[in-house]
């Protein structure tokens, strides 16, 4: 509990580097193209390239939600919006030289299964047509209890989808109400039963510790009810608290929120229950059970992570399309524009709906391979001990701390995470964060690390 008060403070949670608010060098969209067209031409068939599609629309605000999203009750908006990604795809398709084979399909949100099944068919056949598949392909998407179908199940299970993630956070009728977010136990029982009688191969639930009004109780039976259904995967996410960027978070306050102690008592109650329960701790956040491949990634030590999470799967091209997506060429990075009216008014007239970037440096990359290290494999190691870069060296003296306190080993020719230091993963990467020490940013920028 003395590490937890003494190293919860604001981080980055490191899913790029550098992280979006440390974005400096933008590149104009000829520059976008080029880079996308120099990643596309490095990566070989095999490897593939992975695509993440924005899906923005709910029904109703869930108040402990950070992502961009679009409240409606109009599925009207559902046609229109199609067309544009299809559009953007296209787009992208030109920058092209040769058909594209895609190795990863992710739809998140917002809420996916806001749309239709039929529509969602319309916008995942519009990309397959254009493309040849990897040998081993994922495909899944995010899903919500309590909208989900059979339909929807059924119509992306033929369409190539094996994976799904269902968002659960808390089963608890208190917590539900505070963060507007309801389906019950028997609603996700059923929802997976029909998953899996259909096939689905990789089920996932989301769930996040620190909301308002958890308890310790509450989170034992929330994660009994969730192990009983044995997802392949889980998620224990810490919840973020940043009313300043979203206030919809502004339905509780910080007083209705379990602290520091009590909310990492919440976290270990969790982890102890799932690795009783024969999940294994996988990087930061996530369990899985042996027989899924996130754990066999592991072990191979091709655990990799980009925008869309961890994954089994590498690819040097993440195209993210739709409203707010990020793309990803390794050496560099393009946001799309967050409004949807906007993002369509753009795509519309023809042009890449990009809005700011990053052209990574070539000591943006050294790092970004570390703390990609880091987060994946608990370790990394220096390539050339003698030819320590400032930048390192630097990290390294600052992890000099974190060594006391035994959540690092620091090693000749590099560096190893230790059992307890799993659990302040983000302020260990945070050491070798050359662009965050060099600006001192606002704490509100971050959530608390634990």
């Amino acid at each position: 509990m003395d590490l937890i008060k003494k190293y919860n403070i604001p981080v980055p949670r490191y899913t790029s580097y550098p992280t979006v608010p440390f974005w400096e060098t933008s590149p104009t969209k000829n520059e976008w193209k080029k880079l996308v067209k120099d990643s596309f031409d490095i990566s070989s068939d095999s490897d593939g390239i992975s695509l993440y599609i924005h899906l923005p629309f709910c029904e109703s605000l869930c108040t402990y939600c950070a992502c961009n999203t679009r409240i409606t009750i109009n599925h009207k908006v559902e046609d229109p919006y199609i067309d544009s990604v299809l559009k953007e795809w296209n787009l992208y398709l030109e920058i092209f030289r040769r058909v594209p084979k895609i190795k990863e399909i992710h739809l998140g949100g917002g809420t996916p299964t806001f749309f239709s099944a039929q529509n969602l068919k319309r916008l995942i056949d519009g990309v397959l047509c254009t493309v040849d598949i990897c040998e081993n392909a994922e495909f899944s998407f995010e899903a919500h209890p309590g909208n989900t179908t059979k339909e929807h199940l059924f119509t992306l299970f033929n369409l190539g989808f094996k994976r799904v993630s269902f968002g659960i956070q808390d089963f608890d009728l208190k917590v539900q109400d505070a963060i507007h977010r309801f389906q019950s136990f028997e609603e996700v029982k059923k929802i997976v039963e029909v998953a899996r009688n259909i096939g689905y191969t990789s089920i996932n639930f989301d769930l996040i510790y620190g909301l308002p009004f958890q308890t310790l109780n509450g989170i034992i039976e929330t994660i009994n009810q969730s192990i009983s259904l044995k997802p392949d995967r889980i998620a224990f996410y810490s919840y973020a608290h940043v009313p300043w960027v979203k206030p919809g978070q502004r339905k509780f306050t910080e007083k209705d929120l379990p602290q520091d102690e009590v909310k990492r008592k919440l976290y270990e109650a969790g982890k102890e229950l799932f690795l009783k329960s024969g999940y294994v701790e996988i990087g930061m956040d996530h369990f899985s059970l042996k027989s899924d491949t996130l754990y066999e990634a592991e072990i191979q030590k091709k655990l990799h992570r980009n925008f869309m999470g961890y994954t089994h799967n590498y690819t040097r091209l993440l195209v993210g399309l739709g409203v707010s997506s990020i793309s990803d060429t390794w050496t560099g990075f393009a946001q799309n524009i967050k409004t949807v009216e906007e993002y369509q008014e753009c795509v519309n007239k023809g042009e890449l709906p990009i809005f700011k970037g990053h052209i990574l440096n070539t000591e943006d990359l050294y790092i970004r391979e570390h703390i990609l290290d880091l987060m994946c494999k608990l370790e990394t190691k220096w390539k050339n001990p003698e030819l320590i870069s400032g930048f390192i060296s630097k990290g390294i003296e600052r992890a000099k701390e974190l060594e006391k306190d035994g959540l690092v080993v620091i090693e000749k020719n590099g560096i190893k995470v230790t059992e307890t230091g799993k659990s302040f993963l983000r302020n260990i990467c945070m050491c070798f964060d050359a662009r965050y020490w060099a600006k001192t940013p606002d704490a509100k920028i971050f959530s608390s690390a634990i």
